[in-house]
């Protein structure tokens, strides 16, 4: 890479963080972010919108098969590429932290059972992806964009409800951010 493009970079990176910071000063983060997709975010404290969708095997999963437990579930873009990528092995390697806690990890994205289930092979994944290509769940929850899912997560509490949501992430430190949060919530509990 040469200095410019380096500059170039760095000083994108720099504008990214004052808009955050800035939206962050002026009412948070989910307030400014109520529709970012091309529909509302749903709210916190309400009923998580249900959903039915195969996983990488094919089997149809429900939000209702998750009663009793935690449930983290994240949107993201597509197999295969940086970000989901090390998004997904960051939930990988956290993944007894949250099974200790009583949570599933859920990822959802556009991408077919098949793709699905390459990527699970490939990166060693031991958490369900489930296949939204309508991204008929991806609006419901506010994370669909075009053709494809934002990188959006929600955390569930036991009973289905929305405790947190997190509409802007960064893939290499996300995971141990809702670590975090699900330990404070789970402590309260």
């Amino acid at each position: 890479m040469d200095v410019e493009t380096v500059s170039r970079r760095s000083w994108g990176a720099v504008f990214v963080a004052l808009f955050v910071a800035l939206l962050v000063s002026f009412g948070g983060a989910q307030a400014a972010f109520a529709q970012w997709g091309t529909t509302p975010l749903p709210s916190i404290g309400a009923p998580a919108p249900e959903f039915e969708l195969p996983d990488q095997s094919g089997q149809v999963r429900r939000l209702a098969d998750f009663r009793g437990k935690w449930v983290v579930l994240y949107f993201y873009p597509r197999d295969f590429t940086a970000g989901c990528t090390i998004e997904a092995r960051r939930f990988q390697q956290d993944l007894p932290k949250f099974q200790a806690l009583g949570a599933e990890i859920v990822g959802v994205s556009a991408d077919s059972v098949d793709s699905h289930r390459r990527f699970c092979l490939a990166e060693g994944l031991q958490f369900l992806l489930l296949s939204d290509p309508q991204g008929t769940v991806s609006r419901a929850y506010g994370s669909w964009m075009g053709d494809m899912a934002l990188r959006n997560t929600f955390l569930i509490d036991p009973d289905g409800i929305l405790r947190a949501i997190y509409p802007i992430v960064n893939p290499y430190r996300h995971s141990a951010e809702v670590l975090a949060q699900l330990q404070e919530l789970t402590k309260k509990g």
